[in-house]
């Protein structure tokens, strides 16, 4: 049997690539704009990486595949951000669907953040479906975390599946703390192996011919931080399982003296017997989540 054609869009590092990878289908293009997680993609999945704006790649690039996939920028929706209905980021869905109108597959999969799913672009999307801008799929929507599939944290997401070769379901849970699942990996299982000493507090400077910096070793990129007193003392207070609000008024800034309600993972500790705290952009800094 042929290998299924897979295209990957707003790759990143190709997270998604590798898990259709493992499961054997065969990556043939992605895009992604950012340098360092294109370079990323292309030393482990291969040199057929466009690194560009995706609003900038011609449809003649794009070849017929059988799937095709992709997370477009979540910020403008999330709860974290401000959910501005203007901010551009909402649009590039729209640049997902031309790609899926080049490429013709049978199934494509498209991940956001869960307020994806009552977004003005959302419903868009579901028209298109249905008056032949983007027809002839049948949609199928809802809100997985990744901890029920064997990932090591909890990331609640919205998959939107659309599929010209019948009507499709979202995989059951793989995972949980039910007697009849494997177990949630854990935090534990994450960070077995993982040497207790850090290493550099930034990364080595290496330029390639490409211009980005890397490829790194894994001690290379075991980074440290060199955390202030008052940070430590946060850090001493806060319970596995906890955050922000486990701290005492005078250690509190101000941001969040502010803000009593909301972001309650903020300062968040990791317990080692479950699934992390989300990750998020900046997770290398505590307060940021």
């Amino acid at each position: 049997m042929r290998q299924v054609k897979l295209i990957d869009l707003f790759a990143g590092c190709g997270g998604l690539t590798e898990g259709f990878h493992r499961a054997g289908f065969e990556p043939i293009l992605a895009v992604e704009w950012d340098r360092s997680a294109a370079a990323t993609y292309r030393a482990n999945f291969g040199d057929h990486v466009v690194c560009d704006d995706i609003t900038d790649v011609p449809d003649r690039v794009f070849p017929e595949a059988d799937v095709v996939v992709g997370g477009p920028p979540c910020q403008g929706f999330s709860n974290l951000g401000t959910r501005n209905p203007d901010d551009p980021r909402n649009l590039l869905w729209r640049e997902f669907a031309r790609v899926v109108r080049l490429a013709r597959p049978g199934v494509f999969v498209l991940e956001n953040v869960p307020q994806f799913l009552k977004s003005d672009q959302y419903r868009m999307l579901l028209d298109w479906s249905q008056d032949g801008r983007l027809g002839g799929y049948q949609l199928t929507a809802g809100v997985l975390n990744a901890a029920d599939y064997g990932v090591a944290q909890r990331r609640r997401r919205a998959i939107v599946i659309g599929s010209r070769l019948g009507t499709t379901s979202l995989p059951p849970a793989t995972h949980g703390d039910d007697l009849f699942l494997n177990r949630w990996a854990t935090v534990r299982d994450a960070f077995e192996g993982i040497p207790l000493e850090t290493g550099p507090t930034a990364l080595p400077v290496r330029h390639l011919d490409s211009g980005v910096d890397g490829p790194f070793k894994v001690t290379e990129v075991h980074l440290s931080r060199s955390p202030r007193e008052k940070s430590l003392r946060r850090y001493e207070l806060i319970p596995p399982g906890g955050g922000r609000f486990d701290l005492p008024d005078h250690l509190l800034p101000d941001c969040w003296k502010n803000k009593p309600t909301g972001t309650v993972d903020v300062m968040g500790r990791m317990e080692w017997g479950r699934p992390s705290l989300t990750i998020r952009t900046e997770f290398f800094k505590p307060e940021k989540g």
